[in-house]
């Protein structure tokens, strides 16, 4: 009795399921299936508009480690603020200059949910670390060579939210109008007015780079500038990926061109002897000093600072001013850089506040140096800002420093090398020393 009980109910349910399965399909599936196509479809914009927080609960917390300390520190909580109020997330900060202690805390699998740091750690961590389109990073706010070095083994780790840029040389506007001096425009007219200036008994250059252990590091910055100028970028970047060795023929023309002014008092402070031994500082003071030492410095961003600092009643556009090296084919700066060791939907909300337009604004408004961001364009407040942002807005390609994007030995080496020649050694074999470091360094 049960058996026959059993078979009926068996025929009856599939003879319902032949009797649906003939029924005309009802609209609500496919509206649902063309909605959830249009959601993974959606840009990261959208998303955003929808939960700006993307996901994130009030009371979430985030860990950050940074370099930043005081006003810098300020600075970026000012930029942070919005983001915090709106989601409620609750950060955790932690300053150090050790990167020891990231590394620590990577090797012992307790990272931070996210570290502001340099371009290298984005090769050094690039197992653990989350991808930033993973994350839900606003890509298109960025143009694609300022993507491209936080770009590891094809994968985006890096989002670069703070710039300097260094292809800038500082000179005083007085002193230039007293003399009849008048900003070049072109390499041939910097070559120029670098001559007309000796001949009319005026030192061009002031070019110190003393640093202690890292004397050589401004000279390093020339010389990538000039190769900037006489190369292109593409070269520059060839350099740090090893496609182009350091001994290469256009490398020893930049260094040529960097020593016929680095080494003779005709061009430059003390000649060899000034260049190797006058403190990196002291040599953006020589050019506005009572009377001018120099003419020129070139410098990065960070020199407006130092000139204020001793001269505190020196007006910018008028006792201090910049333009950017003339015939250079695109930009060197130096970056912070975001990189995420932990994926939650507070740090998801905390990348795409900071790479949205609205995130690069408020970068610029807080005057926290330059943002890649093209939100930041038209932004800023501060004069010189203003004229660096329009400078980096307005590049072609942007170049992170040889020694801080190639790990391992290769900046001491890179330095010694120049420091060598400065002083008279042999170039050939300076630069062979570093296209080794190179190669060591690069894996080749």
């Amino acid at each position: 009795m049960k058996k026959r009980f059993w078979l009926l109910i068996s025929l009856f349910t599939v003879f319902a399921m032949v009797m649906a399965a003939c029924q005309p399909a009802t609209a609500e599936p496919t509206a649902a299936m063309d909605e959830a196509e249009t959601m993974e479809e959606a840009p990261a914009d959208e998303a955003m508009a929808d939960d700006p927080c993307m996901g994130a609960q009030p009371g979430d917390e985030i860990s950050l480690l940074y370099q930043w300390s005081g006003a810098e520190e300020e600075k970026l909580n000012q930029i942070l603020a919005p983001f915090v109020e709106q989601c409620g997330v609750v950060l955790l900060p932690e300053s150090t200059r050790d990167q020891a202690l990231l590394d620590t805390k990577v090797q012992a699998g307790t990272p931070p949910d996210v570290a502001f740091w340099n371009v290298a750690q984005l090769e050094q961590y690039k197992d653990v670390l989350i991808p930033m389109d993973t994350l839900g990073a606003h890509g298109e706010n960025y143009a694609d060579f300022f993507k491209s070095p936080g770009t590891i083994d094809g994968m985006w780790l890096g989002l670069p939210v703070k710039a300097d840029i260094k292809t800038i040389i500082w000179y005083s506007p007085a002193v230039f109008a007293a003399k009849g001096y008048t900003v070049p425009t072109t390499w041939d007219e910097l070559d120029a007015l670098v001559e007309s200036m000796v001949a009319n008994g005026d030192v061009p250059w002031s070019m110190g780079m003393e640093s202690g252990d890292a004397t050589g590091w401004t000279g390093s910055d020339f010389i990538q500038d000039i190769l900037l100028v006489q190369q292109g970028p593409d070269f520059v970047m060839g350099l740090i990926s090893g496609d182009v060795s350091y001994d290469d023929a256009g490398v020893k023309q930049a260094y040529e061109t960097y020593g016929k002014w680095a080494a003779d008092p005709v061009y430059t402070v003390g000649g060899a002897e000034g260049t190797l031994s006058t403190g990196f500082n002291d040599a953006i003071l020589k050019v506005f000093s009572d009377p001018p030492e120099a003419m020129m410095v070139k410098q990065s961003g960070f020199a407006g600072g130092t000139i204020l600092e001793q001269y505190p009643d020196m007006v910018y556009g008028e006792d201090y001013d910049f333009f950017a090296v003339p015939g250079a084919q695109g930009m060197q700066g130096g970056a912070d850089w975001l990189m995420a060791f932990n994926d939650t939907p507070a740090v998801r909300a905390l990348i795409a506040y900071l790479s949205s337009l609205e995130g690069g604004a408020n970068w610029a408004k807080a005057s926290f140096d330059l943002s890649p961001n093209n939100g930041a364009d038209g932004n800023y407040v501060d004069a010189a800002l203003i004229k660096k942002g329009a400078a980096l807005a307005n590049a072609t390609g942007f170049t992170p420093d040889l020694g801080d994007t190639i790990p391992g030995g290769f900046g001491s080496a890179e330095w010694a090398a120049i420091v060598s020649y400065v002083n008279g050694g042999d170039l050939d074999a300076a630069l062979a020393s570093v296209a080794a470091a190179q190669a060591e360094a690069l894996g080749q």
